[in-house]
């Protein structure tokens, strides 16, 4: 039995190089899955509009770092026409095949995606948010300090992250969820090891403290995760 005291490091399949460019479509497709029936996209959009709730414009320049397949910015596009809310959307990710799938995933929907680290962007304008899901726990504490830095500097409004909790009940679910329902396997492999790489209350609040961020939100939300938020 895994102990789930402490965050695994142990490396996920997605992490590695010349992934064929199917194996990425099946990944993603089935992490958007996922994220309807988890409810990973109702967090990202309650991250969302708990920043704009703290204002009252209605052009919003929103940046998701380690889109993925881009599936949380269609979420929030939808979301913002329902809501008569002007918002440009841009994606970022190191992985190239996950944009060219992100840009077929999303297409014609006016999403700008970029291939990149995001550490090496530079913003002509800072964004009014930024934020990230299901990215923050393939890094390692010291570097998530320098991430949270980073949103925090970037920009405008705020930033939010969601992610996974580590937890045996998460763990277990996904696992067997996953052997049985799951015709991937970056899935099979990755989706046990992101909850073990997953966090505690207490870190995401140390870690918080040692980039030197202060009255953020951290709660728990349904199912095993955490929602960061940090207005600015």
């Amino acid at each position: 039995m895994p102990s789930f005291k402490y965050r695994s490091y142990q490396q996920e399949l997605l992490d590695g190089n010349a992934i064929p460019f199917e194996a990425i479509r099946q990944n993603m497709a089935e992490l958007d899955t996922i994220n309807h029936l988890l409810g990973g996209h109702r967090i990202t959009l309650k991250g969302v509009q708990l920043l704009v709730a703290n204002h009252t414009k209605q052009n919003w320049n929103i940046v998701e770092i380690g889109c993925g397949g881009g599936d949380n910015l269609r979420v929030i596009k939808k979301w913002a026409a329902k809501n008569h809310i002007d918002v440009t959307l841009a994606g970022i990710d190191i992985n190239k095949e996950c944009v060219e799938y992100a840009k077929q995933n999303v297409a014609n929907q006016g999403i700008q995606f970029l291939v990149s680290d995001y550490r090496d962007v530079q913003f002509d304008q800072k964004p009014d948010i930024i934020f990230s899901s299901l990215f923050s726990h393939h890094f390692k504490d010291d570097e998530l300090v320098d991430q949270l830095k980073w949103m925090n500097a970037n920009s405008q409004k705020g930033f939010f992250i969601n992610d996974l909790q580590r937890h045996p009940v998460a763990y277990y679910s996904i696992k067997l969820l996953t052997q049985l329902f799951s015709k991937s396997y970056l899935v099979k492999n990755d989706a046990p090891i992101s909850v073990m790489r997953g966090f505690h209350k207490e870190e995401w609040r140390r870690l918080l403290k040692k980039a030197g961020l202060h009255n953020v939100l951290c709660r728990w939300e349904w199912a095993f995760r955490w929602l960061i938020i940090c207005s600015i």
